[in-house]
């Protein structure tokens, strides 16, 4: 009996480190009788010399058909018997087998994000590869109050409201204790002048009203049923991701800004800023044709047209938006394309982890930074950009925006100031659990009792 062994292994893309292995021993078994001629190899075959074809890895990965060497690999590796595969088995020892890529992103962030996120990380990787929980946002261009009723009936709560109203007695306390220091200065003989202390940004905050979103309380695994049209053919709410609010919320858009979207599609953000009711005109740009048409369809179950129509849809490379319309708005939301981390670790259809998107994936935080860039180059002087994605990873998050603040400063002579957020993790707290790790903004960490995220965004402020 011959033996020979064969493997894979993969490593990050430096080379620094291995993130996988897999070895398989294949035995063969002499055959005095059955003799097994050659067959001719094809291309498209996995193991030709020819390109597999498209779609093949995703049918593959999702179990329901398997092709070439995958299959043979698995038999053998089964101790199925010579002569079960139609291709040779010296043939099929040398064929690689096909690595998921959902695997492959849980090995990147099992090897980047224990570092960064360190005892944190098992329970993050615990929840991100558990069933999201979503939020549902009111469309207030519906029947808003006999939707809200229903909603609460189910022991759902709107978190944006719950936020307003803690931050409201929080600044009536520190009003009361002020007061009531200023006049036990007074009574022992002062003049009643108070020195100044320093006070909490949260004394500050300023949560839009006008937008609600509904959750079901931490460890709550209820499920919202899907939204349901009104008489005008209008939906009642929005499920998303309830922390994706977090940065509309932050752009704290004011009665006629002018704001724009940069990264629209497929429009849950759009939507969430219209529901301000503030926009006195809102852009919504993305550089994708096909995600565009999506934007239009929600925007369509969501919106009344006399509405839609102070909506400018686009589909401009976003890169550029800079020399389109440079310092022309109020607010700007720069939403970037990123590893979307939860899908990367549960879907393989449009996984970014997938080896022929490999560059795409290397480029991806300069993307981002020219994204960044035209943000900050279209808002107007002391207007306000958010930047955000959906992911943990530092290069893409704080790494991008401390290279835009640079390049802004060296490069256009504009200063740009990253405004604190650090209220928004009071303010939510028992909605969201936050990493208070982060050197710029805030991010928004997956737990098994709030699985919500990952969630980044940070606010800058153009001088």
């Amino acid at each position: 009996m011959r033996s020979f062994r064969w493997g894979f292994s993969s490593s990050v893309p430096n080379g620094s480190k291995q993130l996988y292995s897999y070895s398989c021993e294949v035995r063969i078994r002499p055959a005095p009788v059955t003799t097994f001629p050659r067959q001719p190899r094809t291309r498209g075959r996995a193991g030709s010399s020819g390109p597999a074809p498209e779609g093949a890895a995703e049918r593959g990965h999702g179990g329901t058909e398997r092709e070439g060497g995958d299959a043979a690999a698995e038999r053998s590796c089964a101790g199925a018997e010579p002569g079960a595969s139609a291709v040779p088995l010296q043939e099929e020892a040398t064929t690689s087998p096909r690595i998921p890529a959902t695997r492959l992103a849980l090995h990147h962030f099992d090897t980047t994000y224990s570092l960064q996120l360190q005892e944190r990380w098992p329970a993050v990787r615990a929840a991100m590869l558990c069933e999201q929980k979503y939020g549902a946002l009111l469309n207030n261009f519906a029947p808003a109050d006999l939707i809200a009723q229903q909603l609460e009936l189910l022991s759902a709560t709107d978190f944006v409201s719950e936020a307003a109203r803690r931050a409201r007695c929080w600044q009536e306390s520190a009003d009361v204790e002020a007061e009531r220091r200023k006049t036990s200065l007074e009574g022992s003989g002062g003049d009643g002048t108070m020195v100044p202390t320093e006070t909490s940004p949260l004394l500050h905050a300023s949560v839009s009203s006008n937008i609600k979103c509904y959750t079901f309380p931490r460890g709550d695994i209820s499920r919202f049923r899907p939204a349901w049209p009104d008489s005008l053919g209008i939906l009642s709410y929005y499920l998303m991701d309830a922390a994706s609010l977090l940065p509309v919320l932050a752009l704290n858009v004011q009665l006629d800004d002018l704001v724009l979207d940069l990264c629209a599609a497929p429009g849950g953000k759009t939507l969430a800023l219209l529901q301000t009711g503030a926009c006195g005109h809102l852009a919504a740009n993305d550089v994708s044709f096909s995600r565009t048409k999506r934007l239009y369809h929600i925007l369509n179950s969501y919106i009344p047209k006399e509405i839609r129509e102070t909506v400018s849809i686009t589909s401009h490379d976003g890169r550029n938006w800079g020399e389109l319309q440079g310092g022309t708005f109020h607010k700007v939301l720069v939403d970037v394309p990123c590893t979307t981390d939860r899908h990367s670790v549960m879907e393989e259809e449009n996984n970014i982890f997938h080896k022929m998107r490999t560059k795409e994936r290397q480029m991806l935080p300069m993307l981002q930074l020219q994204l960044l860039m035209a943000g900050i180059l279209a808002a107007k002087p002391e207007g306000e950009v958010v930047y955000s994605t959906c992911s943990l990873s530092q290069l893409q998050n704080e790494h991008v925006v401390e290279r835009a603040i640079d390049i802004a400063e060296t490069q256009f002579n504009i200063t740009v100031h990253v405004e604190d957020l650090s209220h928004f993790r009071m303010l939510f707290q028992d909605t969201f659990c936050f990493f208070s790790g982060c050197r710029l903004g805030e991010l928004v960490l997956p737990h098994l009792t709030a699985n919500f995220g990952p969630l980044y965004f940070c606010k800058l402020r153009r001088a």
